[in-house]
């Protein structure tokens, strides 16, 4: 007979695999929007809504907002700029120029990139495991880039390298977190970043497309479909999954689903956008997996 604690694993585990094929389909989502909508908007539109859905948990939850230092803030804030902000602008800029597929499988560095990152920053020794993924990882990323025909020059090239970026921005700003998660809830820092980033995104947008039309906020029917969706489910809904599954099961046990997203990424990408596989591709898929496969473990 299956003890309630082993039934909440296994809900958490079938929950978890569930919110990696979202992340994986959401990268699709985001490469279909951004047709419509300027990527700055997009961004701008889904973490306000992503805000809007965190704060009525938020209230309902009974959650009071703590008192922040001043260093708190500052850092609260720094976080939401480079998690949210520019992790956004350039992922949805990047993702413009590259294709999904790309997207998907650069994007699955991002715990390679958080584990080094804290790793300098709590200053400890990589192992030869850890530096033999780096390289992996990064051979993986060149792979992936020299995908597109004259990559080193092309735009998608470019593309690819904005993900990159992305990634990084990404890492920093989780740093952060990890300082923050001291004092505060992860439920609090979610909604801080995400509401602070909203705000930086909706300045950008008003600063970089100021006399557009309305059409330019709403284009349709449809593509507010994939902002909901993106807003909601794939950002507010999978972020109280994420953190759910921290607490249940721990963030190891947690982070290692995260290897799941690049493949639904790509197979979303192949079945809902026709977006084909090279050599390049699969060398580069499993260079990346491995490589943070190797340079997250100890």
């Amino acid at each position: 007979m299956i003890s309630k604690g082993e039934l909440d694993v296994k809900v958490i585990y079938g929950a978890l695999i569930a919110t990696m094929a979202i992340w994986g389909l959401n990268i699709v989502v985001i490469k279909i929007a951004i047709t419509w909508f300027e990527p700055a908007a997009f961004a701008a539109l889904r973490m306000i809504i992503a805000s809007i859905v965190l704060t009525i948990i938020f209230l309902a939850k009974g959650v009071h907002f703590p008192a922040l230092t001043w260093r708190q803030l500052v850092a609260a804030v720094l976080c939401a700029f480079l998690m949210v902000y520019v992790n956004q602008i350039l992922f949805n800029e990047g993702l413009r120029r590259s294709t999904a597929t790309n997207g998907s499988l650069i994007n699955a560095l991002s715990p390679l990139a958080s584990a080094l990152l804290a790793a300098f920053v709590f200053r400890e020794r990589l192992t030869l495991k850890q530096i033999l993924g780096v390289i992996l990882g990064f051979f993986g990323v060149v792979a992936v880039v020299f995908s597109h025909p004259n990559a080193s020059i092309s735009d998608g090239g470019v593309g690819d390298l904005m993900i990159v970026s992305a990634v990084i921005s990404f890492a920093v700003g989780g740093a952060i977190v990890q300082y923050l998660a001291r004092d505060f809830s992860a439920l609090f820092i979610s909604w801080f970043i995400y509401l602070f980033g909203a705000v930086f995104l909706l300045f950008h947008d008003l600063i970089e497309s100021s006399g557009s039309s309305v059409y330019a906020w709403f284009p349709g029917w449809w593509p507010w479909m994939l902002i909901l969706f993106s807003g909601i489910v794939s950002t507010a809904v999978t972020s109280l999954v994420w953190n759910r599954a921290i607490s249940v099961v721990g963030v190891s046990r947690t982070a290692v689903f995260f290897y799941w997203v690049p493949v639904f990424g790509v197979f979303f990408s192949i079945v809902l956008l026709g977006e084909s596989l090279s050599g390049w591709h699969i060398f580069g898929f499993f260079a990346v997996m491995l490589g943070t496969l190797l340079g997250t473990r100890r």
